[in-house]
């Protein structure tokens, strides 16, 4: 008899920008989970992370988009049909229709009728990472098959996502996790049972982020040392507020001396280098591009310090708790950030890093003079920063939770629920 296997339904695979799925599927096949990804888009880019290539986990690929295979849609939809959950799952589907009438509804009905169709009788449990796109095709496709299926949350989904579709789905499922106190509770106040909505960190893997050794840094900013190295790692997409940060950087004074190098693609890169370019400030910005993790870490450690503005996006987007600040502090920088979402619960202002608001450049440029200026102000912030990380935020812990909830033990859920 085939060995029982947990389906992880996400939106797309591998991708840089989301190593906490990553890091949460291997942390789980090093648990004896048996596991089989699906993705409903393809990989954008070729760099991959070295954690990519050590998971087991075979992935099936659906079509993006259904014109581009159109038979293989056909041929979902007629098997679909004849599964027993079927009835439930169009019933379903009409009633989301009538409220989101897009093709992109319709496109992921399909692309449920597929995975429901494809999936081998060894699956016992879907779980789909995102609340929006990527739950929906595991709803769906879970019905169809009479599967149980449980969620994962993130922050754009929950904050753009309209609430009758949070509710419909959080309830229907088993169980939500969800990485920040901020979602939480946004989901437990639209759960009949809040008590199947679980906050758990995402963490770091702290074996792949080991301790450096920290001295207190003698540069100042005075043009007699060298020039203090900030650095953000982010894709240039609204919500990181990298815009702000240009302008914040603009306007330093003429005699202090850093650099900023920026980690990460994007559709805005080129909007960015040319508003750095009229600003007057494009020499002292290194922009390197999109990065795997070992070269993330190494430009980590031969930074300063850590800077990332986020804030609100024009469609209410909006980061949860971004792991990379987790990343940055576990190498000992300070973080100059900003006081929304989920990053107060992560960031302790005043002694991690700094906090402002956000869209405030002359706050940001106030934060940033004074780690640049300080030494030993960004000694004292990031040797707590790491400290924390390390002692909170290890993802051992949350993995050992999850592999609980995601195996048949009763007791062990019930445990958790506690």
């Amino acid at each position: 008899m085939p060995r029982k296997t947990v389906l992880i339904v996400v939106k797309g695979y591998p991708r840089l920008t989301e190593t906490f799925i990553s890091q949460e599927i291997m942390g789980l096949e090093r648990r004896g989970l048996q596991i089989e990804l699906v993705s409903l888009r393809r990989p954008t880019s070729s760099i991959t992370h070295p954690i990519h290539a050590e998971i087991k986990a075979p992935i099936k690929y659906l079509p993006e988009y259904i014109h581009a295979e159109p038979v293989r849609a056909f041929n979902g939809w007629f098997k679909a049909q004849k599964l027993a959950g079927y009835s439930t799952a169009i019933q379903m589907f009409l009633q989301d229709f009538a409220r989101d009438r897009t093709r992109n509804r319709v496109r992921r009905f399909l692309q449920a009728c597929i995975l429901a169709s494809e999936v081998g009788p060894n699956i016992d449990k879907v779980y789909a990472h995102f609340l929006h796109a990527p739950a929906s095709v595991a709803r769906y496709a879970s019905v169809m098959r009479e599967l149980p299926f449980s969620l994962s949350a993130h922050a754009v989904d929950i904050w753009t996502s309209p609430d009758w579709e949070l509710t419909e789905k959080i309830n229907s499922a088993e169980w939500t996790t969800v990485c920040s106190k901020a979602g939480a509770a946004k989901l437990r106040s639209l759960a009949e049972n809040p008590s199947k909505v679980f906050m758990l960190y995402h963490g770091l893997d702290l074996k792949r982020f080991k301790p450096r050794k920290l001295l207190v840094p003698e540069n100042d900013g005075t043009p007699s040392k060298p020039p203090v190295k900030l650095i953000s790692v982010g894709r240039t997409v609204q919500k990181k507020g990298f815009d702000v940060l240009l302008e914040a950087l603009a306007s330093m004074p003429d005699n202090l001396c850093w650099e900023w190098t920026h980690i990460g693609d994007g559709p805005h890169t080129k909007k960015l280098k040319n508003h750095a370019k009229s600003l007057g400030i494009s020499d002292f910005i290194h922009w390197r591009g999109a990065q795997d993790s070992n070269k993330v870490i190494m430009a980590l450690r031969q930074s300063d310090f850590f800077v990332l503005p986020c804030r609100r996006d024009d469609y209410g987007n909006q980061d949860g708790l971004p792991n990379v600040l987790m990343e940055a502090q576990s190498q000992g920088l300070a973080v100059a950030s900003t006081n929304i979402s989920a990053i107060p619960e992560f960031i302790i202002h005043s002694e991690t890093g700094i906090l402002v608001p956000p869209n405030d450049p002359f706050a940001l440029r106030e934060g940033l003079i004074r780690l640049i200026t300080s030494p030993d102000l960004r000694f004292k912030f990031g040797k707590a920063g790491e400290e924390r990380v390390r002692m909170h935020f290890d993802a051992e812990q949350n993995l050992d939770i999850l592999a609980q909830l995601l195996s048949d033990s009763p007791t062990a859920k019930f445990k958790v629920c506690e």
